[in-house]
Formats: structure tokens, C-alpha cells, sequence
């Protein structure tokens, strides 16, 4: 993985900060001295020079496989990272990870088993879980990187959501679609999506861009257990839509698909971007997702992460065609990292002075594996701009349309 190219003033600042000795201690909420003479404060996940980041992520439900590649990925990065010296200087980060099934109750389970043990979130995956958990993160004061882009999930502080929310995704994809002609002016979107945070906030995102443009909606809201969208692509082409919105997971957007081209309703399909997965590319409706279907998302394609993709596929060599989760998960570890190295320049690896190092993060730079992020403002998208992306036979499955876009309605966003 290429981490030379993050090198942002504030991970610059830490690094120094490191440089001059951040030090250990067990989690007795006491400081310690640094080699240098400099103290730093700890408390709960840290051990020794151990930090403990918890996982809540999906391997078994819906989003299993993605879930799969944004946790490998992230064991993989703090391999990496811990075999060069860890964080601040001398901390080395080791993940407790546990599969939700993308059950909210089990996540907050889940969570409950492992709170006293971790100084942050690693990872949680699925706006309904963020959502079950929100006032218990909040009242436990710990940083959060969600895998899911709801805005309602920007506005607890600790969130450190990893990329642009929903809305703001589909406000781009329908965008691109409409500068690129696939959509004209005034036309009809019938939009399929996820009842919870995740669905409703992609709907607000097509609702906000059809209001721009003199178009109309046609909702279709379902279950994340619903298979079939036979009745809902049938409502769709008797209401005459012009185009298909997804905010689902990849299997309801193989059924959309393939029920569209088997109902001759050749429109476009824009989704946010947790509906697509590569696997969808080897199955039944692979012909009609690769003539239709666009997708906006956060982070950048293979191409652009070559020395990734080789280290992922040397660890998990099984995975012959991992999906783009493999760079959020980079992504996020990475935006972990500089959390962590602000607070430890701060002098404060308490949950406390992690959070308020997230806080003071407004310009978050990646080297390219995510959307440029600000992660100091509270209930407002961490960034405006989004990759669209179409399926091809490249690794990942889909390849960028250019760089990373942002619509002139996104700042009317609210």
C-alpha cells in the first residue's frame, strides 16, 4: 500500500509529535512520560503500548461480502502499519472484530461485549446499526467510522463519517447521468430503497435533484429482506420512469436489473454506492448492469491503488475479485490513523482527546482513497464530492468516469 502519499500538515504535526516521544501506558486514565520528556494521557483500549479498535462488521447478512472486504482490508492496513512502527511512534493497533449479520440488536450486543476493551471504532457497518447505537457511542465519548453514509449519521461528534452521504451520491449520479444525456430535464425516476436511514436518505437525495429539474419520483420503499423487485419494476414501467434509483444492496439490484430487461424498460439505473458488487457481474443480469447501471462512491478505483490491490491479493489470495470496500477500508484506516496521531500530538489517547482530535480534523487527505473529507462540522456531508463509477471488467468490477465530480445542487443540500 502506498502511505507515502499521505502526508497532510496535521499528520506531518503528529508524526513530529511522535518523533519526540509519545509514551504508554495501561488503561489506569493516567499519563506517562515520552522519551523526550513529553507526557500523554490514556485510558480505556489502550494496554501497554497495545491500542484495541473495535469492528461491528457484516460477514454473514446482506452486506457480507462487502463487509468481508472493508475488514480485510483494515486488518491488512494495521499489519502494514504496526510492521512500521505502529501509531505515534510506539502504539501498536490490533482490531476486536465481530460479525453483526447487519441485525441491529446484535450489534448492540455486540457492543456491549466489547465497549471496555476498545478506544475506538474501527469500523461499523450499516446505517441501521450506526442508528441503534448512536446515544451510546455519544454517551460513551468514542470515535466512530461508520460504513454507512446516512447524514443523520454525521451529526453525532464522534462519527467520523468516510465520505459524502447519501444524498449528496445520488444528487451526483443523477448529475452525471443528466450532463451525460441518459436523463433529460423533466423526466420520471422511479426509485427503489431500504426503509431506515440508508434508504430514506438516498430518497432525499433524488427527491432534492428532481426538484431542481422539473422531474418526478415514484417511491418504492422495501424491506433489506426483500428479494424480488418483480412488483416494483412492474409499478415502475406503468408509471412510464425514464430512469431507476437504487438504494439497496447488490442482490436487490441484480433483481432490478435483470426484471427491468426482462420487461424491456432499457432506462438508466443510478445507485448509491453499497448496490454494486463485482460478483453481480458473473450472474444472470450481468448483461443489463453493465448497459445501465452507474454508481456513486466515496473512494477511488484499483487503478489508482495498484500496490493495494497486489498486497490484498497476496493475503487473501482466495478473494479473486475483491470489490472497491477494499480501498474504503484503507480509506478509513487511514483517517483513523491521522485521528489518532492528532490526539497523540495533542498528548491525549483518552476516548476524550480522541474525539476532540477527530473534531479538529477539517481537511483530511487520504493520498487519493477517498473523497477529500471535513470532519469538524456536525450534521452537514463531510464532503461534496463523489466517483461515478460503471461496471467493466477491471479489478473491482468498475471503473471511475473520470475524477471525483461534485453537482452544482449539492450546495443546496440541507
Amino acid at each position: 500500500m502506498n502511505h507515502g502519499k499521505r502526508t497532510g500538515v496535521l499528520l506531518a504535526a503528529a508524526l513530529l509529535a511522535a518523533a519526540t516521544g509519545c509514551s504508554t501506558k495501561a488503561s489506569t486514565g493516567s499519563s506517562s512520560s515520552g522519551g523526550a520528556g513529553g507526557t500523554v494521557k490514556t485510558g480505556v483500549g489502550i494496554s501497554g503500548t497495545t491500542i484495541t479498535l473495535g469492528v461491528l462488521t457484516d460477514l454473514t447478512g446482506v452486506f457480507a461480502a462487502l463487509g468481508a472486504d472493508i475488514t480485510n482490508s483494515q486488518t491488512l492496513f494495521w499489519e502494514q502499519q504496526n510492521a512500521k512502527g505502529g501509531v505515534c511512534g510506539k502504539y501498536q493497533v490490533k482490531l476486536n472484530v465481530k460479525d453483526t449479520g447487519y441485525v441491529p440488536q446484535q450489534g448492540v450486543q455486540l457492543y456491549s461485549s466489547i465497549k471496555g476493551d476498545v478506544l475506538a471504532m474501527a469500523q461499523t457497518i450499516g446505517s441501521p446499526i450506526n442508528t441503534a447505537l448512536e446515544q451510546t457511542y455519544d454517551a460513551d465519548k468514542i470515535v466512530n467510522i461508520p460504513s454507512a453514509w446516512a447524514r443523520n449519521l454525521t451529526v453525532p461528534p464522534g462519527n467520523a463519517v468516510t465520505g459524502a452521504t447519501y444524498d449528496v451520491e445520488m444528487v451526483n449520479v443523477l448529475d452525471y447521468a443528466l450532463k451525460q444525456g441518459k436523463i433529460k430535464e423533466g423526466a420520471k425516476i422511479g426509485h427503489i430503497y431500504f426503509e431506515g436511514e440508508y434508504g430514506a436518505n438516498g430518497l432525499a437525495g433524488s427527491k432534492y435533484f428532481a426538484s431542481k429539474h422539473g422531474m418526478t419520483v415514484v417511491e418504492a420503499k422495501i424491506k433489506s429482506t426483500d428479494a424480488d423487485m418483480t412488483a416494483q419494476v412492474t409499478q415502475f414501467k406503468a408509471a412510464g420512469v425514464n430512469a431507476i434509483a437504487l438504494t439497496v444492496a447488490p442482490g436487490q439490484t441484480a433483481s432490478a436489473a435483470g426484471v427491468a430487461a426482462a420487461q424491456q424498460l432499457n432506462v438508466p439505473i443510478v445507485g448509491n454506492n453499497p448496490v454494486f458488487s463485482p460478483a453481480l457481474l458473473a450472474g444472470p443480469a450481468a448483461a443489463a448492469i453493465r448497459a445501465n447501471l452507474l454508481v456513486a462512491s466515496p473512494v477511488s478505483p484499483f487503478d489508482k491503488n495498484p500496490q493495494l490491490l497486489a498486497d490484498y491479493k497476496a493475503k487473501y489470495p482466495n478473494n479473486a475479485n475483491p470489490s472497491l470496500g477494499v480501498v474504503f477500508g484503507a480509506g478509513a484506516s487511514n483517517v483513523m490513523k491521522q485521528i489518532l496521531e492528532k490526539a497523540c500530538a495533542n498528548g491525549d489517547l483518552t476516548r476524550d482527546g480522541v474525539l476532540k482530535a477527530k473534531q479538529s480534523l477539517s481537511n483530511v487527505d487520504t493520498g487519493g482513497l477517498v473523497v477529500p473529507l471535513d470532519l469538524s462540522k456536525s450534521g452537514v456531508s463531510p464532503s461534496s464530492k463523489s466517483f461515478i463509477f460503471a461496471p467493466d471488467a477491471v479489478p473491482g468490477g468498475a471503473k471511475a468516469l473520470g475524477d471525483a465530480t461534485e453537482s452544482a445542487d449539492v450546495a443546496g443540500l440541507k
